[in-house]
């Protein structure tokens, strides 16, 4: 699956490929929970080494951490955010940090008030 065209990113209609990527992100416990978490970071994870908790994001390892799960099983669910275009990935060293698109997200908002 591809991530969200720069189509949908400006603001124009959402394709039907688009929505079913946001909708399939949305659609797990585990995912929200991540999109929660990274909304305050500071409240959520500890302090990292490397990258900032809120400008670099959060490393993948605390959120598989938090999870309790696998870091395969985490890196699967920031893909599909990811992917979706709710979060963005920053690499520092062999570390991955996410954080939310905040504009990303509130484009979606906008978009499924207006969709139907």
């Amino acid at each position: 699956m591809a991530t969200l065209s720069r189509r949908h990113r400006t603001g124009h209609a959402w394709s039907h490929a688009e929505s079913a990527a946001v909708l399939r992100a949305l659609a797990n416990a585990r995912r929200l929970d991540i999109l929660n978490w990274l909304k305050d970071p500071r409240a959520h994870f500890p302090p990292q080494v490397d990258g900032d908790l809120v400008t670099d994001g959060v490393c993948s390892v605390f959120i598989a951490q938090k999870l309790k799960v696998s870091a395969p099983t985490a890196s699967e669910h920031l893909r599909i955010l990811t992917q979706a275009g709710l979060l963005r990935a920053t690499r520092i060293k062999q570390w991955t940090f996410y954080r939310r698109d905040e504009k990303r997200i509130a484009d979606i908002k906008r978009g499924f008030r207006t969709a139907w």
